[in-house]
């Protein structure tokens, strides 16, 4: 699949457009997970319009962007929490963060199964993973001009599966983007209103799909040692002839 670069991506949320779906799609994350205090989140592909809320909340945030897209500092004017990285090999130890936050990277990826073991691999037992793909059935996957509309779509059974395979438990599915990829602000002022509607009435034609998962740890049963056969003793039985003490 195509994917945009990071001057692509980030003109596109310096838009009113991009910033609107940056403002709802933000919500949602924010909704499920309502606090990230004293843990460890990171952020990979191009995640870093939708981290803010942790920066001054978790113990610690960084973001990491796939070579094949481009790297731009984040944030601006501070001290930078940006890496280049191998999107299948993630340059964490085992078990270092208790958050990942994926977008922009599962729907454009050529490696998205040793990613997610990758990201499986770094998470910590416990550990939530939150990814945002463009919504298979929503209108948003079918326009070129934004970035939901780059790489393949999910469904949200497609994605369950997708997670399921690489070990993953998925936990919770949200939704948003109700309102058409238009340029025009007076209908762009309308999104909330018409996120509101579509909740209610029509949220399986949402623009993405917002689905989290635990990582999974398959529990190994010790089986109790099968009891060995007690072994008899063989009984040699001898003749009689042969027990009698020889005449001399």
């Amino acid at each position: 699949p195509m994917r945009l670069d990071v001057v692509d991506l980030g003109q596109f949320y310096a838009t009113s457009l991009g910033q609107m779906a940056r403002r709802l799609i933000r919500r949602r994350v924010r909704a499920l997970w309502p606090s990230t205090a004293g843990m460890r989140v990171l952020g990979l592909g191009y995640a870093t319009p939708y981290l803010r809320p942790f920066v001054d909340e978790a113990e610690r945030v960084i973001a990491m962007m796939p070579a094949s897209q481009g790297v731009s500092a984040w944030p601006a004017h501070e001290a930078n929490l940006v890496a280049l990285c191998d999107e299948a090999e993630i340059p964490l130890p085992d078990n270092a963060v208790d958050r990942v936050l994926m977008a922009h990277a599962l729907e454009t990826s050529e490696q998205v199964r040793p990613m997610l073991r990758e990201v499986w691999r770094v998470l910590d037992s416990g550990g939530r993973l939150m990814v945002i793909v463009p919504n298979r059935r929503g209108i948003w996957a079918r326009v070129e001009r934004t970035p939901f509309g780059t790489g393949s779509p999910f469904s949200p059974p497609q994605l369950d599966r997708l997670m399921r395979d690489a070990m993953f438990s998925p936990t919770a599915t949200a939704r948003a983007l109700y309102l058409p990829p238009t340029q025009r602000r007076s209908l762009v002022r309308l999104a909330p209103a018409v996120e509101r509607i579509g909740h209610r009435w029509v949220h399986a034609v949402s623009g993405v799909l917002i689905g989290e998962a635990g990582k999974q740890i398959f529990a190994i049963t010790a089986q109790p040692a099968a009891r060995r056969p007690r072994l008899r003793r063989p009984r040699i039985a001898f003749p009689r002839s042969a027990c009698r003490t020889p005449r001399l």
